[in-house]
């Protein structure tokens, strides 16, 4: 299999993404093709972010010694600079690196616990009897920078200063606000109005800005030269901690500087699974990674990419929706922090548990209501790839959580605090049960994949999307013979509750398809050709057996792959 030439059913599919971009299609034409894009290719280094200025950022390390750890926390950096509601230095980070030189994939879980005093009871005390989605009891304490911080030090061969730098000059100077980004700003307004710090720092002019309109972030500016001074001890002891407990005070927070001085992310080995002939790879818990590789195992049993189940087809589609609510159901069931926890993964990653539950899909009729395998005894993100010129790659991705997460600021410190606390439970039974320096169930996962001397690091963004959106990605690739560009463009569905019918999908796939869907019992909601519902993903490729890198970047999303310059 050629895992870069699309396959004749995609091509047909995606006719009308070639006419939107306006590409002439002709059967006679060399330029027929099912994708908007082509895959960026180079011999040198490759940075795919959602940002362009974030891509260039990266590149500029790569292109002044940095390797793909180096560029990847530039590009990061700068991506919570210019997209603030989507991420910063006050949301959580989760990595897979993938070392070229010694074949290994390293996972870093940077994922913040909960303040120590944050407990069921005091909630509960405060009359709450759900996990609030914002505000202060929202907040726990951000994990990128103590991240940022053991990446470069592991892998980095730059200085921290020298990878947070195009970062700071753009906090300071400012840049012109994207369209997508200035949508994202303005649906947000309501909530930075809750807090007067958030608002002075995001509402210049009592308003978001709008497109092309000049943003500028001297306070972030600041704390990011902090970081790069201190490193990140100056984040969580130093003076922008001293700040980020001063607004705990502030607002009634229970967060106190222990909290925040004994917090370090954690090394984790990746899981897989294989699927047919690749191996697939995922962050083990607390992320929901692992539903990925089950609804992977799940799709397994099905004859997808056959001459009646090809791309975009009824049985397809039916068989991927009916994938996705039996392995989410067990996500919820048994999975969390896994930290004093015995969860059952190896079970949940098995083809037997996988061939189990697959045949509870009734080919005929939707379930609406999945429950877990019995067993004895919203999605604001950023995602970016790196492949550097030696095929080391990283696939990272970081999160606030909601947009403008908790809704939140420490004065005088430039950025958002995220609200992944919002991800807890309080209901007792819950694995994923609130508790002091516990870490919540999280929805941000990188991805990895490997098929002889093919690797790729990919990664779609969007709440509860992400583990669905990686399997379709996987599929498409595997399955349907796509390119990373095809495939990372290529209609999806999402659905993002855990219980009903309901499903969201794009308006590629075809009336007749939603029609014999909806008989089925699927009750669809159609989305936009390019919605960003379905999430907005990066990859990167590096075939070693040719030296070549392969970029490719979602147009849901602003960003682009940008290759590095030859060096002399």
């Amino acid at each position: 299999m050629n895992p870069f030439r699309p396959n004749a059913s995609a091509v047909k599919l995606f006719a009308m993404l070639a006419l939107s971009a306006g590409v002439c299609v002709s059967a006679a034409s060399a330029q027929d093709r099912g994708q908007a894009r082509s895959m960026v290719m180079s011999r040198q280094g490759i940075v795919a972010a959602e940002s362009p200025l974030a891509a260039q950022a990266g590149v500029a390390i790569l292109e002044h010694g940095g390797n793909a750890v180096d560029a990847a926390i530039a590009a990061n950096a700068m991506i919570g600079v210019v997209e603030p509601m989507m991420n910063g230095i006050g949301g959580d980070l989760f990595v897979i690196v993938y070392d070229a030189k010694a074949n290994k994939l390293y996972g870093l879980n940077a994922s913040g616990w909960a303040p120590k005093a944050l407990t069921p009871e005091y909630l509960h005390k405060q009359g709450l009897r759900d996990m609030p989605q914002e505000g202060i009891n929202a907040i726990t304490v951000p994990g990128v920078v103590d991240g940022w911080q053991k990446l470069a030090d592991r892998f980095g061969r730059k200085k921290l200063a020298d990878d947070l730098a195009a970062a700071i000059r753009t906090a300071q100077d400012g840049f012109p606000v994207p369209e997508m980004t200035s949508a994202y700003w303005s649906a947000s307004v309501d909530l930075l109005r809750g807090d007067d710090a958030a608002a002075k720092l995001y509402l210049p002019q009592d308003h978001a800005p709008k497109p092309g309109e000049i943003f500028r972030n001297p306070e972030l500016a600041q704390s990011l030269q902090e970081i790069a001074r201190g490193g990140r001890d100056a984040y969580y002891k130093g003076a922008i901690a001293a700040k980020i407990l001063d607004a705990m005070k502030r607002h009634g927070g229970v967060m106190n500087a222990q909290d925040l001085a004994e917090y370090s992310s954690e090394w984790a080995e990746p899981i897989s699974t294989t699927y047919r002939d690749w191996t697939v790879y995922e962050m083990p818990p607390n992320g929901q990674g692992l539903a990925a590789l089950e609804m992977l195992n799940i799709l397994e049993t099905q004859p997808l990419g056959q001459k009646d189940t090809g791309f975009g087809s009824t049985k397809v589609l039916h068989a991927m929706i009916e994938a996705k609510k039996l392995a989410y159901a067990d996500l919820v069931r048994y999975i969390g922090d896994p930290r004093k926890q015995k969860f059952p993964v190896n079970t949940l990653l098995s083809k037997e548990w996988a061939t189990q539950r697959a045949q509870l899909i009734d080919p005929d009729h939707a379930n609406c209501d999945p429950g877990p395998g019995i067993m004895a005894g919203g999605n604001d993100t950023t995602y970016l790839s790196v492949v550097d010129r030696d095929g080391n790659m990283v696939s990272l991705i970081q999160s606030n959580y909601s947009a403008f997460g908790s809704g939140i600021v420490a004065p005088g410190t430039g950025f958002i605090l995220h609200n992944r606390g919002g991800l807890f439970s309080l209901d007792p039974a819950s694995p994923n049960l609130l508790a002091g320096r516990k870490r919540p169930l999280h929805t941000i996962i990188p991805g990895f994949a490997q098929k002889g001397d093919t690797r790729m690091a990919f990664g779609i963004m969007g709440g509860w999307n992400q583990s669905q959106a990686h399997a379709q990605f996987i599929s498409d690739i595997v399955d349907f013979k796509m390119n990373i560009q095809a495939a990372i463009e290529a209609p999806r569905f999402t659905k993002k509750t855990f219980t009903g019918c309901d499903v969201e999908m794009e308006n590629r796939f075809s009336q007749k398809v939603r029609d014999e869907l909806t008989a089925k019992g699927h009750k669809i909601v159609v989305k936009g050709t390019f919605s960003s519902d379905m999430g907005g993903g990066q990859v990167t490729l590096r075939d070693f057996a040719t030296g070549v890198n392969y970029g490719a970047s979602d147009p849901r999303k602003d960003g682009e792959a940008i290759p590095e310059l030859p060096q002399n």
